[in-house]
């Protein structure tokens, strides 16, 4: 009775907890919240002390003295470091939810499909410890189709690849549910790792993940450049033969060659999507083409590499980052509709 009343005084959220990014959606207002998933910590004594969270503590990755850590309490999708998640999430309900002494909102999460229930029950604890009255979890799947404004209720087979930091999801929909659906550790963070390990060994150069993230951003693509070259860009890194720091210039064909294992790696995904899909839904798929959400989908030219090797229609989603937070804000909106797929208990 009392956490009805409770209820009434607070808005509910939906929180999409990213590897790379969170978002954090409230009921009635949209996504109101976007920052990276990093915790940056002061450590003295042995005791830890949160710093800054969110866009600050991101400035920190990679430059901080010893005194200072900088954690992204994500990995692949699921919760890494406990005790940081709960910091983060705390953090940004309050920065979201200004009136904190009395009301305790709903909150919903998403989950990568292949999570288990262990990291499952990990996510639920943390949002409940950081103030939630009720936290339930939805697959990120689902919530992507319904943030890409996909008709995953009706009969018809519908295809979702929901490419993020961590995880990559494949998952076919329909009547509202999962048909199939495959998670694949292969997002972002493989990319930036990818474009690492070939400065590396290409160019002898050491590059942090915040540079290779920018060339990922700034130049990448799925496949080759068709004059065999490309735009290109300067970076910085250290020379590995001399130690000394120094500047090089690369081009977009290297870093499309960089690429190409873990974008084969998600075409694959696909692949096997489709090959395991009933024949009904392969033909309602062939009718409507594939979805790309998520900020890995805004890789160049990632739906033309996809197209080649399936010979279906790809499309982007118009606001691919937002997608999955929309999609969890939406499913917030129209619980009764979409009860079954919000699970709340285990």
């Amino acid at each position: 009775m009392f956490d009805k009343i409770r209820g009434l005084f607070s808005s509910d959220m939906a929180i999409d907890l990213g590897t790379a990014n969170t978002l954090v959606y409230v009921k009635g207002r949209g996504v109101i919240l976007s920052e990276p998933s990093v915790v940056a910590y002061h450590v003295k004594d042995g005791v830890k002390k949160v710093l800054a969270v969110g866009e600050d503590a991101k400035l920190m990755l990679g430059r901080t003295p010893g005194s200072i850590e900088a954690i992204r309490p994500m990995r692949e999708g699921v919760i890494a470091d406990f005790d940081t998640a709960e910091e983060m999430i705390k953090h940004f309900i309050r920065k979201v939810h200004k009136r904190s002494t009395f009301s305790k909102p709903k909150i919903i999460v998403c989950v990568p499909h292949g999570a288990t229930p262990v990291e499952k029950r990990a996510i639920r604890q943390s949002v409940l410890s950081a103030g939630a009255r009720r936290a339930g979890l939805i697959a990120e799947p689902i919530a992507a189709a319904i943030g890409a404004g996909m008709p995953i209720t009706d009969p018809t087979g519908n295809m979702v690849v929901d490419i993020g930091g961590g995880t990559t999801e494949v998952a076919v929909l329909s009547l509202g549910d999962i048909v199939y659906a495959r998670s694949v550790r292969v997002g972002g963070d493989r990319m930036d790792e990818a474009i690492i390990s070939y400065l590396r060994r290409q160019q002898n150069l050491l590059v942090g993940e915040t540079t290779a993230e920018r060339v990922k951003t700034s130049i990448g693509t799925a496949r080759m450049p068709d004059d065999g070259r490309g735009t290109s860009m300067q970076i910085r890194g250290r020379d590995l033969l001399n130690g000394v720091p120094k500047e090089i210039e690369v081009t977009q064909a290297q870093i499309a060659e960089a690429l190409a294992e873990p974008v084969q790696q998600i075409c694959e995904a696909v692949m096997t999507a489709l090959e395991t899909t009933p024949p009904d839904l392969a033909a309602d798929i062939v009718d409507r083409g594939v979805m790309l959400t998520g900020g890995g989908a805004l890789l160049g030219d990632l739906d033309l590499a996809l197209r080649e090797q399936t010979g279906l229609a790809v499309s982007i989603a118009d606001e691919s980052l937002n997608c999955v937070a929309l999609g969890t804000g939406k499913a917030l909106e129209y619980e009764k509709q979409l009860r079954h797929a919000i699970d709340y208990d285990s």
